[in-house]
């Protein structure tokens, strides 16, 4: 699997600006990315069409519907205890990637490209002999594409090669 946060203006299912690497600890959160009772998610149309794109480049088919899951999970950082995420019904299915190796060009399969939101970050602290965990939710709900791939490679060059493609293709789109 790799994840990839998708640069978009706002995170995934609200309109929170997804630009919280310098701002102040949980100050990028709504009712929404809370998980607070009768806050409604919206998708973010850019997250999708940004995955469909990747889909496309990943030679992978777009199915004509695709559906979101909960996740249930707790984790401290995980302030809705469930990541809504793709799971049955992903929006790109069955693609694939070349790439080059010393005995020749492999061909790599992509078992799917979906979308997530990722959760919050935990900070671990230690202090005057106090231990704690303190927790920023700005991150909580921005858009994650995750790519997942068959178990096609076999060597450390193939796998390599295969990041680095995915890299290049990630920036270039």
């Amino acid at each position: 699997e790799i994840h990839a946060q998708l640069l978009t203006q706002s995170k995934m299912f609200c309109r929170c600006a997804n630009d919280y690497f310098s701002a102040q600890p949980n100050t990028r959160v709504c009712p929404v990315c809370l998980g607070l009772p009768g806050a409604l998610p919206v998708i973010n149309e850019q997250a999708v069409r940004n995955t469909v794109l990747t889909g496309l480049a990943l030679n992978c088919s777009i199915p004509p519907f695709a559906k979101f899951d909960r996740k249930n999970y707790f984790y401290p950082d995980l302030v809705k205890n469930y990541q809504i995420s793709q799971y049955d019904l992903p929006l790109c299915l069955d693609g694939w990637m070349d790439v080059e190796t010393s005995a020749g060009t492999r061909r790599l399969r992509i078992t799917r490209v979906h979308l997530e939101e990722d959760t919050g970050k935990l900070t671990h602290v230690s202090r005057a002999g106090e231990e704690y965990s303190l927790i920023d939710y700005n991150r909580s709900g921005v858009p994650l594409m995750e790519i997942v791939s068959y178990h096609d490679m076999h060597t450390v060059g193939e796998v390599n090669q295969y990041i680095h493609k995915i890299h290049s293709l990630l920036r270039h789109l």
